[in-house]
C-alpha cells in the first residue's frame, strides 16, 4: 500500500465530502478543511521520499546490495518516526484525525474516533491499492517475456513507470 502524490487531492476531496455528507463534521470552509487534509497527506509523501533517499544513501555508504533496501528503509523510518508499508494506513488516519481535532477550519466533530476511522479507511485503501492493479496491467502488457529474466525486470520497470505517469501517480 502506497500513497502517491497524484492521489492526494482525490483522497482529500472524498474524505471531506464523506464526513460532511454523513454529518460527522461541521466546517467553516470545506475547501480549507480539504486543504488541511491534503497538507497532511503531502507531508507524508515528502517524509516517505526523504526516508527512501536516506535509506539509499546509507546503503551506498555501507556498500549494501539493493536487496537490503526494505530493511534499511524500515530502520530509517523508525528513526524518523514515520510508518511505512502495512502500517501506513493506520498512521495516515491517525494523522488526519489529529489534524481535524486541531484545525481552525473544523467547527465541530460529531462522530467518535472509531466511526471516523471506519469511514476514512476504505477511502484511503481504495486510492492507495493502485500498485496491485498496476502490477496486473503491467504484467499483461509484457506477457511475452519470461518472468525472472533480466529482460523482464527491465521491461517491467519501464512499463510500470510509464503506467504511473499515464495515471498521474508520479
Amino acid at each position: 500500500m502506497r500513497l502517491y502524490i497524484g492521489k492526494v487531492q482525490a483522497i482529500s476531496d472524498e474524505v471531506i465530502k464523506s464526513l460532511m455528507t454523513d454529518g460527522d463534521l461541521e466546517v467553516d470552509s470545506a475547501e480549507e478543511a480539504r486543504l488541511d487534509i491534503e497538507s497532511v497527506l503531502k507531508e507524508y509523501v515528502r517524509r516517505d521520499r526523504e526516508v527512501g533517499e536516506e535509506a539509499k544513501n546509507r546503503m551506498e555508504s555501507r556498500g549494501l546490495g539493493y536487496s537490503q533496501l526494505g530493511k534499511v528503509k524500515a530502520q530509517v523510518a523508525k528513526e524518523k518516526g514515520i510508518q511505512t508499508g502495512e502500517d501506513t494506513l493506520p498512521y495516515l488516519i491517525e494523522q488526519i484525525l489529529e489534524m481535524l481535532f486541531h484545525s481552525q477550519h473544523v467547527i465541530e466533530i460529531f462522530a467518535d474516533d472509531t466511526d471516523l476511522r471506519k469511514k476514512m479507511a476504505p477511502i484511503l485503501r481504495k486510492h492507495m491499492d493502485v500498485d496491485d492493479q498496476l502490477d496486473v496491467e503491467v504484467r499483461g502488457r509484457i506477457k511475452n517475456l519470461e518472468e525472472g529474466t533480466a529482460a523482464f525486470d527491465i521491461e517491467y520497470a519501464k512499463v510500470m513507470e510509464q503506467m504511473r505517469r499515464k495515471k498521474g501517480l508520479t
